[in-house]
């Protein structure tokens, strides 16, 4: 069976600029997305998407091929994941393959666990049912109990019926990781929607969690992959 690892890494980043090459701890934050689908053992091959050269230089130094350049319509702010997966699945010569998976793997996931890429292969080889599955997380704090702050300066429940309800009460609410998202090429090419019914949530413990998409969320994944690198080597 071939397992694909499709890792998008555009040029552009506004608040980060160029933040899918930048150094993280010393090595290019693409590198260590690269290692993790190495160490995870759930790939038959490793691939980057990018429009830009010198991106596609750094990922080929870190053991990932481009066998393709992404087109530059598919290399802006607004185009979502599912064009893009699925644009490579047709550059790999994928779409008629039934039996392949096809993993979108988030170039700024430092602190992903190899482990839980693996559990969501494992998930669809499980369910020939299931579409995708993606990685996925739980709130802190019942959403239920929510607040909008209002232009006059007070605020408002967002769930009134629920506001003053005991937090034990209250169903555990979910949410997209931005990390991993496994699926089927009939999947991709057919941009069904990966939160749906034929989705599984492969969970993964908040602490791993951290989009990058400011300077202060760099740093915070930082302190926190130093932290969790010390915890391993004290086991």
């Amino acid at each position: 069976m071939r397992s694909v690892c499709v890792i998008p890494a555009r040029a552009g980043s506004k608040r980060v600029p160029r933040k899918n090459i930048r150094p993280f701890l010393g090595l290019p934050m693409l590198h260590r997305a690269i290692r993790c689908a190495q160490r995870s053992g759930a790939f038959t091959e490793i691939v980057v998407s990018t429009e830009d050269p010198e991106v596609a230089e750094v990922a080929r130094a870190g053991g990932a091929a481009v066998p393709f350049v992404r087109p530059v319509e598919l290399s802006d702010d607004f185009t979502g994941t599912t064009p893009i997966i699925a644009h490579a699945v047709r550059a790999l010569g994928l779409a008629e393959v039934a039996d392949a998976l096809v993993c979108c793997l988030y170039a700024t996931t430092p602190l992903l666990d190899p482990a839980d890429l693996a559990r969501g292969r494992a998930a669809l080889e499980a369910d020939r049912g299931l579409d995708y599955a993606f990685s996925g997380t739980s709130f802190p704090f019942p959403i239920q109990r929510a607040v909008r702050r209002l232009p006059t300066g007070g605020v408002e429940p967002m769930f009134p019926a629920h506001i003053t309800s005991r937090s034990q009460d209250l169903e555990e609410a979910w949410h997209d990781a931005g990390q991993f998202y496994w699926g089927r090429p009939a999947a991709w090419l057919g941009l069904r929607p990966i939160f749906g019914p034929q989705s599984a949530l492969v969970a993964l413990p908040r602490h791993r969690v951290q989009d990058i998409d400011t300077p202060e969320d760099w740093d915070r994944a930082e302190a926190l992959f130093i932290a969790l690198e010390r915890a391993a080597g004290d086991r």
